[in-house]
């Protein structure tokens, strides 16, 4: 290890804030112990004790046709494709009921930007669900919101606040794969650039709508980049403290358009967990990704700087249609992390505390 890098992780241990290029240094050292011995110091500083926390949830991608065709995705299809579909509103009902009787709190909804459904639908959805359940609705991707604003001609502040008071809770972070335009235009050109992204975060922040963000690595992007996505997250979060949590994940390539080019391994998962956990200090909670690493992986990653396990997922399509279908119970869940030598805590979309297993 050289001094430099001794200095760099001594200053994170230290609790001093880290700019990008000793972020960059960390994730070029692998000095992959040192650095996830500072960022389990660093989670301990912002959430001392042992806990772990999980949330029993569903996803609900309630339509698979999109309009932007992503190189990286393997979920999406063109309208009036015949392995497309929309999901009516008693198919999304039983999914609510199902979980609810599975334990579940909340359904994260996220799906394809249908050309054809406006806020009119949104909207009758969000009060339906609302009437007939007492569950916690964190849904709608920035490129949903965006989407839905531009086909219903709305402004973006207005759309927010429409979806909030028919029952939207929060927002997921999903759509941001690399807040790099340069990366974005090689991976999804037809979907919103990184300020959108960011901006559209910002509406739902100052809405009242609290949210999470993520990033997806491992396919063209460099280690520049990755900090350079931590930057603008870390600075939208310095402006507006919106965000819960943190979410990296690795690009998945089966039957994507950049299959062949991923570049990512357990090790390399680990150091940018690591990393974002140091440099997003900011940032109150660290999510493993066992959906795409598994469960042995998500375990360790509780060493380097993760406080929380996400979900139990009762179901999860996009990444499956990239050829990964890790699946994890409740019991499984907790037993992992009791095993890992942490306390489990089922948890909401708000993070609150509902149970000890």
């Amino acid at each position: 290890m050289t001094m430099t890098i001794e200095k760099i992780i001594a200053k994170a241990a230290a609790g001093t804030r880290i700019n990008e290029s000793e972020a960059l240094m960390l994730l070029e050292s692998r000095e992959l112990i040192a650095v996830g011995q500072a960022a389990d110091a660093a989670r301990n500083r912002l959430l001392p004790g042992d806990d772990v926390t999980f949330i029993v949830d569903r996803n609900i991608n309630y339509t698979n046709f999109c309009i932007t065709g992503c190189d990286f995705c393997a979920f999406h299809r063109p309208l009036g494709s015949d392995e497309g579909y929309l999901l009516s509103h008693e198919e999304i009902f039983d999914k609510i009921e199902e979980t609810i009787e599975l334990g579940g709190t909340g359904i994260m909804m996220q799906g394809g930007l249908h050309p054809k459904l406006d806020i009119a639908y949104y909207e009758d959805l969000f009060r339906a669900i609302k009437e007939r359940y007492d569950i916690t609705i964190h849904s709608l991707s920035p490129p949903e919101i965006h989407h839905i604003a531009k086909v219903s001609r709305l402004p973006l502040d207005e759309t927010l606040i429409r979806l909030k008071a028919a029952g939207l809770d929060s927002l997921p972070g999903g759509g941001a794969e690399i807040l790099v335009n340069e990366v974005r235009r090689r991976m999804s050109p037809r979907k919103i650039d990184a300020d959108t992204w960011l901006a559209v975060m910002r509406a739902a922040q100052d809405a009242g709508l609290k949210s999470t963000a993520t990033m997806m690595f491992g396919s063209v992007e460099s280690l520049a980049d990755r900090v350079e996505h931590l930057r603008r997250v870390r600075e939208l979060q310095d402006e507006t403290s919106g965000f819960r949590a943190f979410i990296p994940w690795t690009f998945q390539e089966t039957n994507t358009g950049l299959e062949g080019t991923t570049s990512s391994s357990g090790i390399d998962y680990l150091m940018t967990l690591a990393v974002s956990r140091i440099y997003l200090d900011n940032v109150p909670s660290i999510q493993a990704s066992w959906v795409t690493q598994g469960l042995k992986v998500a375990q360790v990653s509780l060493k380097f700087g993760a406080n929380d396990m996400g979900s139990t997922m009762i179901e999860e399509n996009v990444v499956a249609a990239a050829g990964v279908s890790y699946r994890v119970g409740r019991d499984e869940l907790v037993a992992a992390i009791r095993a890992a030598g942490r306390r489990p805590v089922q948890r909401d979309h708000a993070y609150n505390p509902i149970d000890y297993p």
